[in-house]
């Protein structure tokens, strides 16, 4: 039934093509000799143009359905707020290029103001509907500061909403986060980005077992926060082709959400704070959790090996805290107490200096 319908509108295509060529052919002085057959021509063409176009039909319904399917799965890929995006666009360009044209189509010159109201309207058609899409991120940061700033209530509600947390990949690996998580001192929601997905899949995939366990063990993590953890997560699957580095994606995508990222990377945190994106670092979270050490306080250590200066060993404590043990190295494999002689605390963790007990007190 579709199928006749369409012939149908093929056909009355033709018919009126065929009218059209007649009409077209009169207005020609040359061909003004058709008007002595009066309404004839127009019947003739008419029927001709019907009975070609019925025949050539399925061709033309078969192109037809061939086209609109190849539109259909080009829309499909095309986010739907890009499109409402473009649509505004191409409307905006559209009311400039007829505003910008008019003084054009009043000049007298023959044509002129024709062909520059086309090249208007196809360019800034073009513009409006390509350019906003493109830099969709920008026109949000935009829209999101004018909403901001539309009264104080509204300033107050959007401080209190919860920052969106974005996880990088070495703290998925990392695996503490979903401890983190499961205590409640994290709120969410947890953003995980397709690219870092994609960056643990390949790591996963990697011919070194050692990198291969590191990638399966982040996604076994990322399977424990979404079964096994009351919390929101949400996957982010927009990417930034303009830009190479998963870090400086990141970074982008926390400014573009009003984020926070959670990271165990040193570098990642120092690139971040010169961007202005807030970070919470995993490792700094771990360095204030761990027990206040003070210097002239007493422990039990066993030393395990040499350290880069002479004569120092090196001991760790349970929670993996370097201790410096200065003259140490000849209790290598030996358990021995030790006095603090100095603590240093950086961003990358705790180095305790410590000096054997019978040593310490031979220098009282």
């Amino acid at each position: 039934m579709v199928n006749k319908i369409l012939r149908g509108a093929v056909s009355l295509v033709g018919v009126l093509l065929g009218y059209g060529i007649v009409a077209l052919a009169n207005s020609i002085e040359y061909l003004n000799f058709l008007k002595e057959f009066g309404f004839y021509p127009y019947v003739i063409f008419s029927l001709i143009g019907g009975i070609i176009f019925f025949i050539i039909s399925p061709s033309i319904i078969k192109v037809g359905k061939r086209l609109a399917d190849s539109v259909e799965g080009e829309l499909q890929k095309v986010p739907a707020f890009d499109m409402i995006l473009g649509s505004v666009g191409l409307i905006i360009g559209l009311v400039i290029a007829y505003l910008i044209s008019q003084p054009f189509l009043n000049l007298e010159i023959p044509y002129l103001g024709v062909i520059i109201s086309i090249i208007l309207y196809s360019l800034l058609g073009y513009l409006g509907a390509i350019v906003p899409t493109k830099k969709r991120e920008d026109f949000l940061s935009i829209v999101s500061f004018f909403k901001r700033g539309t009264s104080k209530e509204k300033n107050l509600k959007t401080s209190s909403k919860v920052q969106p947390k974005v996880l990088d990949t070495s703290v998925i690996i990392d695996g503490r986060i979903a401890d983190i998580c499961k205590t409640g001192f994290v709120e969410g929601p947890l953003v995980i980005p397709e690219f870092v997905l994609e960056e643990l899949q390949h790591i996963a995939d990697s011919s070194d077992a050692l990198k291969r366990n590191r990638g399966r063990r982040g996604l076994d993590i990322l399977n424990k926060i979404q079964k096994e953890i009351d919390i929101e997560v949400i996957i982010y699957d927009k990417d930034f082709e303009d830009i190479n580095e998963v870090d400086s994606k990141l970074l982008k995508l926390a400014q573009l959400l009003k984020g926070k990222v959670v990271t165990n990377d040193f570098n990642l945190n120092k690139v971040a704070e010169f961007h202005g994106v807030e970070v919470l670092n995993i490792n700094e979270l771990a360095n204030a959790l761990k027990p206040v050490v003070l210097p002239g306080e007493e422990m039990v250590v066993r030393v395990i090996k040499d350290g880069k200066e002479s004569g120092q060993g090196v001991a760790y404590l349970d929670d993996g805290t370097m201790i410096v043990v200065d003259g140490g190295k000849k209790y290598i494999g030996d358990t021995i107490s030790v006095m603090v002689t100095s603590v240093l605390q950086t961003a990358a963790g705790r180095m305790i200096f410590a000096k054997p007990k019978s040593i310490a007190d031979k220098a009282v």
